[in-house]
């Protein structure tokens, strides 16, 4: 599948962001060069050396980091940083370590507001700064481990002080009923609205606490503690258990519920359950029960329909269960998050249904999303006569096949325990003492390891 999807976006989209397969051409917009960017550690680990190879020189001669037009922080974070700091740490190439700190410092402008809270969008071109009314949660939560690692890389601290000044400011700011809202003023340091979400525009945010943690080797106890009070502040107020028994993490509108369930929050299963081991003792087999039924839910939006393929959002309520209710919710963009939390769990307890689960997901994708010339999202999970949309997403090819690969593989490619994914499927190392330099110069015993598990 991977094969797949890269031979045809270097036939038809090379250079550009993502493939139309339908169309055979690409989409660009912001940096160009997405795709190969987000692809360049799934290829390595599968062992395609030859399409690694080709995507390294485009990396070398042809990623222009000045290009014009405006970019999402947090998009040019999770795939350019994150993809080209992954690809250094797997390979050891100084290409990749040059190009992130060129990066990484074009970056840095982003974060001169009055409250540090970085602005969301930036124009590439000048690397001036478009206003914005708020910050999104889930945005400027998702630098830290990108950004720590741009410390450790670049020797300056400045990275690293950049992200622990938004996390001091949202530990000291006032939240309601311990929750995070979703936007916050970059200028007055406030919360604009209350609207708390584990889906869109919040998710991430909560991962880099749980990952920072476990990244540090888990001496960040800071991020520690905030991620463990916001999951008890999201299982009292949050968490919820549908009439037909399946758990499911709603939405918070300044108090009132609302009975919805995004296909992003499906990250969470597996969030809790990388979790689950340094919370309380006692806890423990109440997180990895909890990151259980959240991963079953999410498995049942997908059972539920007519291509076995999850909506983007679905609903409790109206007598409906784990299924869209509305139209605009019923498409599937090739997401990763159910998978992901399905690789996750079978990490975690080598239960044979996540591969199962996972198995239904890779036939579904196969039969309803391939199409002659790639991988294309569709319109409506629940017609049996399905309408594609014309997208290859690049974090198709970073992460759902990524994630689906891993699940099938042995633990000990890419282990937990030396490994945190970021937000885009990207794996970077646990920063153990004296342990990064470790890992560009043991790339030679990595490639042994990733060769392809037959």
């Amino acid at each position: 599948m991977m094969k797949f999807a890269w031979d045809n976006y270097k036939s038809y989209a090379w250079g550009k962001n993502e493939l139309r397969p339908l169309t055979r051409n690409g989409h660009i917009g912001g940096l160009r060069g997405a795709t190969i960017i987000d692809s360049l550690d799934t290829l390595y680990i599968m062992g395609l050396t030859e399409d690694y190879k080709e995507a390294k020189e485009w990396v070398q001669n042809n990623l222009d980091l000045n290009s014009n037009g405006e970019a999402s922080l947090f998009e040019v974070n999770i795939r350019y940083v994150g993809g080209l700091l992954s690809a250094y740490y797997l390979t050891g190439e100084e290409v990749f370590k040059q190009k992130v700190l060129e990066l990484g410092e074009k970056l840095l402008p982003a974060f001169g507001t009055p409250t540090g809270i970085p602005r969301g969008v930036i124009n590439l071109g000048s690397w001036g700064w478009a206003s914005a009314g708020s910050s999104i949660l889930a945005e400027f939560g998702t630098l830290h481990l990108e950004f720590v690692h741009l410390s450790e890389l670049s020797g300056n601290p400045i990275y690293t002080e950049k992200v622990m000044n938004i996390r001091k400011l949202l530990d000291k700011i006032e939240k309601p009923h311990g929750l995070y809202p979703n936007f916050l003023s970059p200028v007055s340091g406030n919360w604009v609205q209350h609207h708390v979400s584990l889906g869109g525009l919040g998710d991430s945010f909560y991962e880099y606490l749980i990952k920072s943690y476990l990244m540090s080797d888990k001496t960040d106890e800071e991020a520690k503690r905030m991620y463990y009070s916001a999951l008890e502040a999201i299982e009292t107020n949050l968490v919820q258990k549908s009439p037909g028994g399946l758990t499911y993490v709603a939405e918070w509108r300044g108090g009132v519920l609302d009975h919805k369930m995004g296909h992003l929050a499906c990250f969470s299963g597996g969030m809790v359950g990388i979790g689950a081991d340094d919370g309380a003792p006692e806890k423990r087999q109440h997180y990895l029960d909890l990151a259980a039924e959240i991963t079953h839910t999410c498995h049942e939006s997908y059972s539920r329909s007519a291509t076995k393929l999850g909506p983007e959002a679905f609903r409790f309520d109206g007598g409906a269960e784990a299924t869209a209710t509305r139209l605009s919710d019923r498409y599937y963009i090739l997401r990763p998050e159910v998978i992901e939390s399905y690789m996750y769990m079978w990490r975690l307890t080598h239960d044979p249904k996540y591969r199962q689960w996972g198995w239904e997901a890779v036939e579904a994708l196969e039969k309803h999303c391939r199409v002659e010339d790639g991988f294309s999202g569709i319109r409506d999970v629940y017609a049996s006569t399905v309408s594609h949309d014309n997208m290859q997403q690049s974090f198709f090819l970073s992460e759902t096949l990524k994630y689906l690969y891993l699940l099938f593989s042995d633990d000990d490619l890419l282990p937990l325990d030396d490994w945190v994914f970021n937000t885009e499927a990207h794996p970077l190392p646990v920063i153990r003492q004296s342990c990064l330099q470790e890992h560009a110069g043991t790339r030679d015993t990595q490639q042994q390891q990733q060769t392809h598990p037959e």
